[in-house]
């Protein structure tokens, strides 16, 4: 399967090198960075988000980041961010239980194995990604009571970057790049 169009034969010398270094970071050559070399701008832009992702670091850790990267790519059904954030989900301590209740829609609050704080950020990630973010007092409230205001704020922008590269990737037709292919959990295809 093939994107919706094919990228432009000249590629602007700034775009090659951010595709080496897509491909350096992943293992793929992956097909979004070759297509928004139509609009250099985007490419830039797009890129510059990319790279600033939110690690692991002090404030939140990897499992919860991965968790919610995941939880939003099966939300917005997007078969390529269902397939690049799920790749090595193990190796940030992630379950195949837990991968699996997020790729069913299982509600987080079902999961015995997700923390509170696991079941807050997946349900501020659901929110985020449904069309009309509607958060309810009660629920802002619980969510500032496990989460600082610079957790709330890296929350939103995960959820926020990967609902992002959804749309993106949909309007573009780019298929899933095989992060996957082995997976003990299948991930889904468009």
């Amino acid at each position: 399967m093939n994107a919706f169009i094919d990228p432009p034969k000249k590629i602007p010398l700034f775009i090659k090198i951010g595709i080496l270094i897509a491909k350096k970071v992943t293992g793929k050559d992956l097909m979004p960075p070759r297509l928004l070399a139509w609009f250099p701008k985007a490419a830039l832009g797009s890129g510059l988000l990319e790279s600033l992702i939110a690690k692991e670091n002090k404030d939140l850790d990897g499992r919860l980041l991965k968790l919610v990267r995941m939880q939003v790519s099966f939300i917005v059904s997007c078969a390529f961010c269902s397939d690049l954030n799920s790749f090595d989900y193990k190796k940030e301590g992630v379950t195949d239980e837990e991968a699996s209740a997020l790729q069913r829609g299982t509600d987080p609050n079902t999961v015995s194995s997700f923390s509170t704080r696991d079941k807050l950020a997946l349900r501020y990630a659901f929110l985020i990604s449904q069309t009309t973010a509607n958060f309810s007092p009660d629920f802002i409230e619980q969510l500032k009571s496990a989460f600082s205001e610079r957790e709330i704020v890296i929350l939103a922008v995960t959820a926020a970057q990967v609902n992002y590269w959804a749309r993106l990737i949909h309007a573009l037709g780019v298929p899933p790049a095989g992060f996957n292919d082995s997976c003990p959990v299948p991930i889904m295809k468009d």
